[in-house]
């Protein structure tokens, strides 16, 4: 998550918030380290370059890690927006989709990992999948619902391993809000299609939304009280659709043991 807004609510946690770089991840690492030297705390890498192999990733965290040892407090946001279907959706924006919103959680999980173990007191991880992980992924954007389960599958999953290990965790499902999510591929690698820029007469859908900040007062509430799942619906039917899901699902058990 980035900007003024989440900046002012991780301000009370004494943490830096840094936007991380899809195309350069030592970018990032410069910025980090000149917050740090004018003074502006701890330092919080966001997970905005997580499509870099694990390999790339090392040698980021290895250069950050000489500035700072640690990390308290990780959020990983990997998110982009893919408008299109799943059964005839070309191969490239598939492997993008899944390449951020899925793989980028775990490489990004997997390479900082070591500096959250060795952090000193309390360590907490964030996990951003959508409100769209919560409803059948069918509709304007199925193949962008799917990776966003996958995303919550995942987070899920890291979720079990970190509080294993003392870890506290958050998953966060934010519904529609006013970002750039619409103009996913803005930032997109040569390897699945390149930058690509969508007509801004499609973001009215997303600009008449609420800004992300609404969002911050329940997140910072769920980070005092440990973490857990924090569902921001902005769509009213999506508790509805929510209990649907569940309903068609729990009608499919079949019990294939014993009740003795």
């Amino acid at each position: 998550m980035t900007g003024p807004g989440t900046q002012a609510l991780f301000d009370k946690f004494g943490t830096y918030i840094l936007p991380g770089r899809v195309d350069d991840p030592r970018r990032g690492i410069e910025e980090a380290q000149e917050a740090e030297r004018i003074g502006l705390g701890a330092v919080w890498i966001s997970e905005r370059f997580a499509l870099k192999e694990p390999a790339v990733l090392a040698g980021a965290v290895a250069e950050f890690e000489a500035k700072a040892s640690s990390l308290n407090l990780l959020w990983l946001n990997a998110g982009v927006g893919v408008g299109a279907p799943v059964l005839t959706g070309k191969a490239n924006a598939i492997e993008w989709g899944f390449g951020v919103n899925v793989l980028g959680v775990i490489w990004s999980m997997q390479a900082f990992w070591p500096l959250v173990e060795k952090a000193d007191g309390p360590k907490h991880v964030g996990f951003t999948a959508s409100s769209a992980s919560m409803v059948e992924p069918e509709g304007d954007f199925p193949l962008y619902a799917l990776t966003k389960h996958g995303t919550f599958a995942v987070a899920e999953a890291l979720s079990g391993e970190l509080q294993s290990k003392g870890v506290e965790t958050t998953i966060l499902c934010p519904g529609l809000l006013n970002t750039n999510i619409w103009d996913g591929a803005r930032a997109r690698p040569d390897r699945f299609g390149g930058v690509r820029h969508m007509d801004p007469s499609v973001s009215a859908y997303w600009r008449e939304a609420q800004t992300p900040d609404v969002m911050w007062p329940h997140i910072e509430a769920t980070l005092n009280e440990g973490g857990g799942y924090l569902i921001c619906a902005t769509d009213p039917s999506t508790l509805e659709r929510y209990d649907h899901r569940q309903a068609k699902i729990r009608a499919g058990f079949r019990a294939l043991y014993s009740s003795d």
